[in-house]
């Protein structure tokens, strides 16, 4: 089992939701933190918050990880500022919906960028460095999404296929060294997730609070699992996929994610 106390975890999109969920606990648990995000006075109040209430030093970086050269400024902040990383939380990440012919370029680009660039970068960073002391942790937030292909939601379902193979594919490299790498998939989350997103047509079975969601993955972690999907309920739905043919399987994406005017 892990124990954070005295351990250093940073954490993106740490400003809401997972990100915040995330922090709270892991403060509580009595880890220091570095939060990432790109609002500054929410990372702040954030910070305020939990710093004197379970005594842990909480730093604050203000970042848009989607950008070129995002994850190198992280990685030199910290070092200058003398930080130790010893749990890695790749939480930031957003969707797009409706049909990818007609989506935004620019969006979709900044999509990649950060739901599987950022993921990549921020590991290939911070990694290296635990699997040297033989101890640390990475946990990627993943999805429900990960497990079919999604109409509509092409490229988000696609980013999230690639970070649940890619963290239990480091799972597997770096479970001898002391390292545990987790895919965390939520399903649908009380968030502002579908805020960004426009539409709660992606919205699929009751919401987890974000609480739950982080008690999830903190068990799984403790397990030196692989992966996890969180909620009884979106585990099974995350099975189902591998029960149909895969064309049956896309056909009632479709039908669950297209937009009205699509209809």
């Amino acid at each position: 089992m892990h124990v954070f106390t005295g351990q250093r975890a940073l954490i993106t999109g740490a400003s809401s939701g997972i990100g915040a969920a995330f922090a709270d606990e892991l403060a509580r648990r009595g880890a220091d933190l570095v939060l990432v995000a790109r609002s500054q006075d929410k990372l702040t109040a954030l910070a305020d918050r939990l710093a004197p209430l379970h005594g842990v030093d909480v730093q604050v970086v203000t970042a848009d990880l989607a950008a070129p050269g995002a994850g190198e400024r992280l990685a030199a902040e910290t070092a200058a500022r003398g930080l130790q990383i010893d749990v890695l939380v790749n939480n930031a990440g957003f969707a797009t919906h409706g049909l990818f012919a007609d989506s935004d370029r620019a969006r979709i680009a900044e999509q990649v960028a950060l739901n599987v660039g950022a993921v990549v970068d921020l590991t290939g960073r911070f990694l290296p460095a635990m699997v040297e002391r033989g101890r640390g942790a990475v946990i990627n937030v993943a999805s429900t999404a990960a497990f079919q292909p999604l109409p509509y939601m092409a490229v988000y379902g696609a980013t999230k296929a690639f970070v649940l193979s890619y963290s239990e594919a480091l799972w597997a490299e770096t479970r001898a060294c002391g390292v545990d790498v987790l895919a965390l998939c939520p399903g649908a989350t009380q968030t502002s997730f579908f805020d960004v997103v426009g539409t709660d047509a992606a919205s699929v079975g009751k919401r987890q609070t974000p609480q739950q969601v982080v008690a999830t993955g903190l068990r799984a972690l403790a397990r030196r699992r692989p992966s996890v999907v969180s909620g009884r309920a979106n585990a099974l739905l995350a099975k189902l996929p591998r029960l149909f043919p895969r064309v049956v399987s896309v056909k009632v994406a479709g039908r669950s994610l297209r937009p009205a005017k699509a209809a």
